[in-house]
């Protein structure tokens, strides 16, 4: 049992519950209670779970889109019945706001699997005909386009969101007709486990969804390397994106990875400092454990103090503490070895010269995995806190007197994930967004996204794109047939029409 929510922690292979040798111990970040023993996979399950894709994609590749549109549904409708049971795990298991999850992380993760079943029936053949050439001599060929599934898929998933960001791919995956083996992250697999009953509930063949828990390195590594799979997506760190890809490359698989960040927050003098220092404030969502947020903030040299007064009492009125208190604003992070790391960035930035002009450390009076909120300036353009990921609550501030400096400092990183920019004139916001290295800009707002748009990282943020078609693009392969305008039958070596 997990927060009053019966957890079944084996593995879901080929329909079945699969224990493995070996288990693992998962602990909730909010006060370190341990909460399942988990099985731990390695290479056999590995191999037993793309097994059971394989035999289970000709069966599901050649069911009609309606029908696949239809159980994609079923289990949109099975999230939302168990909502409550979804939410109270997930906080329980990676320290997010249950608020959160209740209001918007679970209704989200039933809106994806949704769009993506509408998506497929709105999907397209784009037939066109082929315009005659100059010279006269074509006959205006027919050219049909396939949207054919590639096969079975190992999708690679996070800690932050685990559920949310696992059905980002699980529904493009399933809606083009591939079977899934889903490896969630090893700090939060609970709500893959839940999923994986949901979607048997639904009806989802046996095999089509399957979910292999464990360590990177022990049951991720041989996911990715399996010669019978045929596409692989991760969101996570890009060191283990380079592993992915070299075991990737040894099979010519396509990747798809959405990756770190280091994005922006640009503060004109011509905006509103008022929505603008809430902007900044919400960087602090989910313990700043978010691949998205604006952790450096980058504030016209005018309004620097107008705007740091308004941040800073913004900021201080937080409320940090357990997640399933609706009072609280920020919760912990996610695992000791994750809030030691955060807290060695800010220790060395500090030493290196770096003010704390909010926070700075631990949460003294809660404990464990909590860390404060953090401000930090006097930091260099090239030192480690600007240039790295830190992934906790912790941004900086730095100043800028121009345009081209403004997008100068934003562009100098080697990510390009994401941009914010708080500005009231228009015409700036068109020209610093398409100066930008960024898959995504977001003008005077954040964290906004039309599953219709693509998504994900310039540089080392990622390769590839997913939201909309670019999700169906990635997980088909596209096939164009050409056909003659007239096909006459005529005996080999005689004349050919066409």
């Amino acid at each position: 049992m997990v927060a009053g929510v019966p957890v079944d922690t084996r593995h879901w292979i080929g329909g079945r519950r699969i224990a493995s040798a070996a288990t693992y111990p998962d602990h909730s970040p909010i006060d370190g209670a341990p909460l399942a023993e988990i099985a731990r996979g390695g290479p056999a399950e590995a191999k037993a779970a793309v097994a059971a894709a394989g035999e289970a994609f000709p069966g599901w590749a050649a069911t009609p889109r309606t029908e696949r549109a239809r159980l994609l549904h079923a289990v949109a409708d099975g999230v939302e019945a168990r909502l409550e049971d979804l939410a109270a795990v997930e906080t329980a298991d990676n320290g997010a706001l249950l608020r959160s999850h209740r209001r918007g992380v679970m209704p989200r993760v039933a809106h994806n699997l949704r769009f993506f079943a509408d998506r497929l029936l709105a999907l397209g053949h784009d037939d066109f005909t082929t315009p005659a050439p100059a010279s006269g001599t074509g006959r205006g060929h027919t050219n049909h386009i396939d949207w054919d599934p590639a096969g079975p898929c190992v999708l690679i998933t996070p800690w932050n969101a685990p559920l949310m960001l696992a059905s980002w791919k699980i529904a493009p995956a399933l809606a083009a007709g591939n079977t899934v083996v889903l490896k969630p992250a090893e700090w939060t697999p609970l709500t893959a486990s839940l999923f994986a009953d949901i979607a048997a509930e639904a009806g989802l063949p046996a095999g089509v969804l399957n979910v292999v828990q464990g360590y990177g390195a022990e049951a991720g590594a041989p996911l990715t390397a399996d010669p019978d799979v045929r596409r692989i997506s991760f969101t996570g760190s890009v060191p283990t994106a380079r592993k992915i890809a070299a075991a990737a490359a040894a099979n010519l698989v396509p990747t798809s990875f959405e990756l770190g960040g280091k994005s922006p927050l640009l503060v004109f003098a011509d905006a509103d400092l008022e929505p603008a220092a809430d902007l900044a404030v919400e960087q602090y969502d989910n313990a700043g454990q978010v691949c998205l947020a604006g952790t450096r903030l980058l504030v016209e040299e005018p309004v620097r103090d107008a705007f740091l007064e308004r941040f800073l009492a913004k900021a201080r009125a937080l409320t940090q503490g357990d997640p399933r208190d609706e009072a609280t604003d920020i919760g912990p992070t996610i695992h000791p070895d994750h809030l030691a790391r955060i807290d060695g960035f800010v220790r060395r930035a500090l030493d290196d010269g770096a003010r704390a002009l909010l926070g700075g450390g631990p949460h003294d009076g809660l404990g464990g995995n909590y860390y404060r909120p953090t401000l930090l300036t006097d930091v260099a353009q090239c030192s480690e806190i600007v240039q790295e990921e830190v992934f906790g609550p912790v941004l900086t501030l730095q100043t800028f007197t121009t345009e081209d400096e403004a997008v100068a400092l934003a562009n100098d990183t080697r990510f390009g994930l994401a941009a914010t920019l708080a500005t009231g004139d228009r015409a700036r916001a068109d020209r610093v967004a398409a100066r930008l290295v960024a898959g995504t800009v977001w003008v005077n707002c954040f964290f906004v996204r039309d599953l219709a748009a693509p998504f994900g990282g310039s540089r080392a943020s990622g390769i590839g794109r997913e939201g909309g078609d670019w999700s169906f693009d990635f997980y088909c392969d596209l096939k164009n047939t050409v056909t003659a305008k007239h096909t006459v039958t005529a005996p080999i070596g005689g004349p050919r029409h066409g």
